[in-house]
C-alpha cells in the first residue's frame, strides 16, 4: 500500500496570504478541521463557513469538519489553563484511543488531506498528536506540518 500524504496546520500567526499559499503550494486536497470551536476565531478567515467559502475559492480546495478528532472542554483547559501539556497529550490520546478515530477517518479522506487547528506550531497541539495517532494505526501515511 502506498504512502498517503497528511498535512497539518494551524492558523495563529499567519497571514491569510502565506495560509492559503502554504496549503496550495503543499496540494493540500481538504481541509480536516479539528478544533472543538471552530466558528469564534479570531481570525476571520478561519471561521468555518468564511474558511470553507476561501479554500474552496482559492484553491479548489474541500472542507470537512472532524468531531471525532476535537478534545473536549476539559481537555481543552487542562492544557490552557493548567499548562500541563502532559496530561492534556495524555488524555487526548486515550479520548482519541476511546473514540477508535482510525475507524472514523477512512484513508481516502485523509490522503492530502490536512488537520487543521489554531496553534501556529505542531509541537503542542492536539493536530500533531491524531496525526501521529492515524499514522500509527493505519500505516503508510506521511506527516507534513505546514508552519
Amino acid at each position: 500500500m502506498p504512502d498517503l500524504s497528511l498535512f497539518t496546520i494551524g492558523f495563529t500567526k499567519k497571514s491569510a496570504e502565506r495560509f492559503f499559499t502554504l496549503l496550495r503550494d503543499a496540494g493540500v486536497r481538504r481541509v480536516l478541521d479539528v478544533r472543538l470551536n471552530n466558528s469564534s476565531q479570531l481570525a476571520g478567515f478561519a471561521k468555518q463557513d468564511d474558511l470553507r467559502f476561501f479554500l474552496r475559492e482559492i484553491g479548489g480546495i474541500d472542507y470537512v469538519h472532524l468531531a471525532a478528532l476535537t478534545p473536549t472542554q476539559e481537555i481543552i483547559d487542562t492544557g490552557r489553563k493548567r499548562k500541563d501539556w502532559t496530561a492534556f497529550e495524555h488524555k487526548y490520546r486515550q479520548l482519541i484511543e476511546e473514540r477508535q478515530i482510525e475507524k472514523a477517518v477512512g484513508r481516502s479522506l485523509l490522503d492530502r488531506g490536512c488537520l487543521l487547528c489554531s496553534e501556529d506550531r505542531p509541537d503542542h497541539c492536539h493536530r500533531r498528536i491524531a496525526a501521529e495517532y492515524l499514522a500509527e494505526k493505519l500505516g503508510g501515511i506521511t506527516i507534513t506540518h505546514l508552519f
